[in-house]
């Protein structure tokens, strides 16, 4: 960079009426300070994350798993190592081969990386196998692991596995949203796990140990006298192993309904009538109460 002759008055618009190169004070001075000797566009720049969907069923989210893709991504050019250009043995017509060109501003005069080869000195051309982009699409197979417990929606982050960076620039992350299906019996939330579970009349009334089904089985629930429909009972620590806690399990919600038998012998119609006699008590009183 050389200084001679230096005149101020030129920087800050006494000179302004004498021509100048290379787009004056301001411009010359954001190349000096673009970094890494590159054309301005064609520095690193880390490349964009994905995101995709992976379904999954209903025990397979509970139990874990390895869910196979295939993700369709941007990955670096391997002819042009990313680049998007090659460079030749012939040196460069912008520069001549020495990789910096000269720039006048009014009486300054500076040596900057030359924008046509980057500073290298060699000429280049764009990369044939991807078009100068420095990317090319392909679509990975992928095999994704699933923690036991995992959640419907969850996300699930695999770093560098997103769109390649330009330039040298990091690549992105790739983040698989997790969709879990249903079960005709199981309901699921969080790390719980709820369903409805019928029982008779006189198992409501005066209590029974009932078996019911769990995601690792059957298991004994102790129904107590005088549960009603709609009731739910907690069975502790029989639901989903949390996939973020170790050691935390949900637990299973029982939702108790008393099912209603079809009586039709008369002798059972003497014995219920007998029975409403001995318990005459209005089950809708507290309802003509609130009205």
């Amino acid at each position: 960079m050389d200084f001679s002759g230096f005149d101020f008055s030129d920087l800050f618009g006494a000179g302004a009426e004498q021509p100048r190169k290379g787009g004056g004070f301001k411009d010359i001075f954001s190349s000096l300070f673009r970094g890494g000797g590159e054309e301005e566009g064609l520095g690193p720049q880390a490349g964009s994350d994905l995101e995709y969907q992976a379904q999954i069923g209903f025990w397979q989210a509970i139990q874990g798993g390895v869910v196979k893709l295939n993700v369709s991504r941007q990955e670096a050019c391997r002819q042009c190592a990313g680049r998007g250009y090659l460079e030749s043995a012939r040196a460069c017509p912008e520069c001549k081969g020495s990789g910096q060109v000269t720039q006048l501003g009014g009486r300054m005069k500076f040596n900057t990386p030359c924008p046509h080869c980057g500073g290298s000195g060699r000429e280049r051309s764009a990369c044939s196998h991807c078009h100068g982009a420095g990317v090319v699409q392909r679509t990975e197979p992928l095999e994704v692991r699933i923690k036991p417990g995992t959640r419907d929606g969850q996300r699930i982050r695999l770093a560098g596995k997103g769109n390649a960076g330009r330039g040298g620039g990091a690549a992105g992350d790739l983040y698989i949203i997790v969709r879990a299906g249903e079960h005709p019996v199981f309901r699921r939330e969080g790390d719980d796990i709820y369903l409805k579970v019928p029982v008779t009349p006189t198992e409501a009334a005066l209590g029974a140990k009932i078996e019911v089904p769990t995601i690792d089985g059957r298991a004994q629930l102790r129904v107590p006298p005088g549960t009603q429909s709609g009731q739910k009972l907690r069975m502790r620590e029989k639901g989903v192993p949390s996939a973020v806690k170790e050691g935390v399990r949900g637990d299973e919600i029982v939702e108790i309904q008393i099912t209603v038998p079809q009586v039709r012998d008369e002798r059972s119609k003497e014995i219920l009538r007998e029975l409403a006699k001995l318990n005459p008590e209005d089950p809708r009183a507290g309802l003509w109460k609130q009205v």
